[in-house]
């Protein structure tokens, strides 16, 4: 009989609710939760293709210490012996814990009960502080705490969202389609800021293409234009503010000459001024863009200065907004995941250090905060942190200056990852292995952007010996010797007692408490704003209605910001600004979403995006290749031409690595500055050059099993239905290579199809076995290639047809317009053909009519602005 397990996505910050159904045969179809407050059943594209990433392929599943495979036990006390070594002879702050925002809240409640309550430290930093860290820091200059102010019922409720940093449509499409809605229903206005022109921005009233880096003086000058045109709250300023004086006295000095500094127009200025002054609810949500500078805490306080000059803030429509991009970053946040909060969003003040040690029952609580994650892998490059756990992220990929960072793991005296994958860049440098389950795998809780707490569910029978993170650390800590303090049977035993903590000696002078979920020994609640305790037996909406708020004389604070240089400028070495983020359908370093084929058709190989007029001054052609060199490192990539992009600017996407690219690592371009408040990376804004690769000949090898190259200077992997697609090029002598001439040599086998052209250089070859495509590998010296998609399609049948046979080194079909092309909509598996025949057949005009006839845009809507510009570019011709 099938089973129905509501569960969260895995992926982003919205946390939306699915519906995961088993068949009797095993078989997983996953559709969005019809019930769920954060999504009301709509999926993007990521999750909507969930069932798809589920597959054991590259797992790991069983312990590993030095690369060989041992049990559990041995595992344990491996990992146990290993660390109280090196604390013992070298003290508690020798030991770094690296964790992520994908973990569960109960994960992430053992680790950092372990590191700063038991072993004494508390270097336990997490990938958030690549995220969200920014936003942080500001909430707590301004609020005196982590509190985030509003909800998502917010954004149906707006009169104006101003959109800061943030391409929503493709990172955060299911909320951004709440607006889109709100905008088409009662005419809420939309302001983008973000030097790029994204998807965002297709439906935008209003794009301030911003010199980057010039947010802060962008909203000082509002500051000072609401202020000096009486569009203030006097009473709220009043009753609940102090600072506002000398933020105005600062921000008044960066209003000269603001349109030429922030590289924007009068008129769009004061468009904007106007429509934030103008608008009665007016809600600013920020991403990556404002958080990830060496200024992100000072941008997220000059947003929130002008929320508090207004009054807008605690109540329907309004507010600062922070979209977080993880799916338990939120959770991490709670528990005291960073390494500059104690736990439950407690500090290390006396007071807070006290409740904590006898809560859990400890002497040997961290008495300090510990290192952020930049520095905390700097520590491990100079020796001085011994030993590193990395648990659920990538780091060799996703920080800055990675290269760096694989030095300090290469160097690394004892460096233990627990996670999925056995084949992540990380995982090359750990001496010890521990297998942790997957999504769908295990129990546990996760907060979303609006603090909506929801379950995660177990579904799938756990592989191998896969166990829960919570599992992994709790047994570590007994081996180590605090088997008392972590006798958990389950995630919900460690979910009541965080629960609990958040109360402990709590009288209303912090913000988080979930006391009222810690007594549902059933460990099965609906989907909840925290805090839920006796005043809000049933969550809260929002915070500072009242105008209280958690610094010591509850009064919010204005904080006076300046904007700064940016801590490395572009020169004539280095004249291009490398700015890195995500694309549609991909997600972080790709260990999950490279595994879907739908996933992978919209964008198949890394790229950078660069304008015309950049690409015309390096020679750069489309889809032609190029070398980008910082003074970091360098990578190689594809070239994509649009005046999306601004002039002087680069941008690539943060998710290939070692594992699907010969040389995409984002990370190991990137500069490893910090905002020197919240220790977060300059992610956005990195000095390169650039320079034309002109490779002497490139091709593709379709194969049934993957084959990945060591001798090709440029590859890039992806997986599709029924085959592995490698793209590649390369320089010298073809026939001669190491990769392609075993190929080569198969020329003639009684199995093989082979065609060759000296005057094209070009080598065709296919290879079948009982009548099923086994390869098919295309290489030129000169000209393109054919698609992909219908030698693809090829290897989705279990027997070729007859006639194939004749045309198969073609690479198309007979008619060509029967080729499949490339996919629009990922969520239904649209493709670009469909769109153009019904375009064709004039039976549509609209994104609306496209929808309507082929759903194409009717799940996330990620893929809208796609095809107007595809609509857009055939009325043109």
């Amino acid at each position: 009989m099938a089973e129905e397990i509501r569960t969260t996505c895995a992926y982003c910050g919205v946390g939306c609710g699915v519906i995961a159904r088993t068949d009797d045969d095993g078989n997983v179809t996953i559709t969005g939760d019809a019930d769920h407050p954060a999504n009301f059943g709509k999926l993007c594209s990521k999750g909507s293709a969930l069932a798809e990433t589920l597959g054991l392929e590259d797992r790991l599943l069983y312990p590993e210490v030095g690369g060989t495979k041992i049990n559990w036990g041995d595992a344990l006390q491996a990992t146990a012996e290993s660390l109280n070594h090196i604390r013992e002879r070298y003290g508690p702050d020798s030991i770094g814990f690296y964790v992520s925002g994908q973990l569960l809240t109960e994960d992430y409640y053992v680790a950092n009960k372990l590191m700063k309550g038991f072993i004494g430290s508390a270097n336990i930093d997490t990938n958030s502080r690549l995220c969200m860290s920014s936003s942080v820091a500001g909430h707590k200059r301004a609020f005196g705490s982590d509190t985030v102010p509003g909800n998502y019922e917010d954004w149906d409720q707006a009169d104006l969202v101003v959109l800061v940093g943030s391409n929503a449509a493709w990172c955060h499409p299911v909320l951004f389609q709440r607006l889109i809605t709100a905008q088409n229903t009662r005419g809420t206005k939309i302001v983008v800021i973000d030097p790029r022109r994204t998807p965002t921005c297709d439906t935008a009233d209003l794009h301030l293409a911003l010199k980057p880096g010039s947010d802060v003086r962008l909203f000082n000058g509002l500051l000072i234009h609401l202020s000096d045109n009486g569009n203030t709250d006097t009473d709220f300023i009043n009753d609940h503010t102090n600072g506002l004086e000398d933020t105005l006295q600062h921000a008044r000095e960066d209003t000269k000459d603001l349109a030429e500094k922030c590289g924007l127009s009068e008129d769009d200025i004061t468009a904007f001024f106007e429509l934030f002054a103008g608008a009665e609810k007016v809600l600013t949500a920020y991403s990556q863009g404002a958080n990830q500078s060496s200024q992100g805490t000072d941008k997220v306080n000059a947003i929130i200065n002008c929320h508090l000059l207004t009054g807008r803030i605690g109540k329907p429509g309004m507010g600062p907004f922070s979209l977080t991009g993880q799916p338990n970053a939120m959770g991490g946040r709670e528990v005291g995941g960073l390494a500059n909060t104690l736990a439950a969003h407690m500090e290390f003040d006396d007071k807070s250090r006290d409740i904590v040690s006898r809560f859990w029952k400890t002497e040997t609580l961290a008495s300090k905060p510990g290192l952020k994650a930049v520095d905390m892998f700097r520590a491990v490059h100079e020796g001085q942190i011994k030993a590193i756990w990395i648990m659920g992220t990538n780091p060799a990929v996703s920080m800055p200056d990675a290269n760096y960072i694989r030095e300090a793991l290469k160097k690394c005296e004892l460096v233990i990852v627990s996670d999925v994958m056995q084949n992540t860049d990380t995982m090359k440098y750990a001496h010890i292995a521990l297998p942790a389950q997957a999504w769908g795998e295990k129990d546990g809780t996760v907060t979303n952007s609006e603090r909506r707490i929801s379950r995660q569910r177990r579904f799938l029978p756990p592989p191998g010996a896969a166990r829960p993170d919570w599992w992994i650390i709790s047994q570590v800590a007994k081996y180590m010797g605090f088997a008392e303090s972590f006798d958990y049977n389950s995630s919900g035993d460690i979910f009541r007692e965080h629960a609990a903590l958040s109360a402990f000696e709590n009288e209303g002078d912090r913000d988080f408490d979930i006391s009222g979920l810690g007594f549902n020994f059933e460990y099965d609640f609906s989907p909840v704003q925290w805090p839920v305790n006796g005043l809000n037996p049933r969550g809260r909406e929002r915070f500072f209605e009242s105008g209280q708020f958690f610094t010591d004389d509850n009064r919010a604070r204005f904080v006076a910001v300046r904007p700064q240089a940016p801590v490395n400028a572009p020169d004539k070495s280095f004249p291009l600004i490398l700015n890195s983020g995500r694309i549609r359908d991909h997600w972080h370093s790709m260990t999950r979403t490279a595994k879907s084929p739908r996933l992978n058709n919209h964008r198949d190989e890394p790229d950078i995006t660069i304008h015309p007029q950049d690409a015309d001054k390096y020679e750069l052609d489309q889809k032609g290749f190029v070398k980008i060199t910082s003074r970091w490192g360098n990578a190689l990539v594809r070239v994509r031409i649009t005046k999306q992009q601004q002039p002087g600017h680069i941008f690539m996407p943060m998710h290939w690595n070692d594992t699907n690219a010969a040389n995409a690592v984002v990370g190991r371009l990137v500069n490893p500055a910090v905002d020197p408040l919240s220790g977060q990376p300059e992610l956005k804004h990195t000095p390169v050059q650039i320079k034309k690769w002109a490779p002497e000949w490139h091709g593709f090898l379709l194969s049934r099993e993957r084959i990945t190259p060591e001798s090709l200077t440029y590859w890039c992997h992806s997986y599709q239905k029924g085959c592995h697609i490698l793209e590649f090029a390369g320089t010298g002598d073809m026939m001669e290579n190491d990769f392609l001439s075993p190929f080569f040599a198969q020329a003639g086998n009684p199995d093989s199809l082979t065609f060759s052209n000296s005057a094209s250089g070009q080598m065709r070859l296919a290879r079948t076995r009982n009548d099923k495509l086994e390869i098919c590998l295309f290489v030129t010296r000169k000209g393109a290639l054919p698609d992909r998609g219908w030698l693809q399609s090829q290897f989705q049948k279990a027997c070729l047809d007859h006639g194939i046979y004749s045309i198969l080194l073609s690479g198309q079909p007979l008619d060509p317009s029967n080729a499949p092309g490339p996919i629009i909509c990922s969520c239904f598996g649209i493709s670009q053909k469909a769109i153009l025949s019904a375009f064709a057949g004039k039976r549509v005009k609209t994104v609306d009519d496209i929808g309507d006839l082929l759903k194409a845009g009717r799940n996330c809507g990620s893929c809208r602005p796609e095809i107007k510009d595809l609509i857009a570019s055939l009325r043109a011709s």
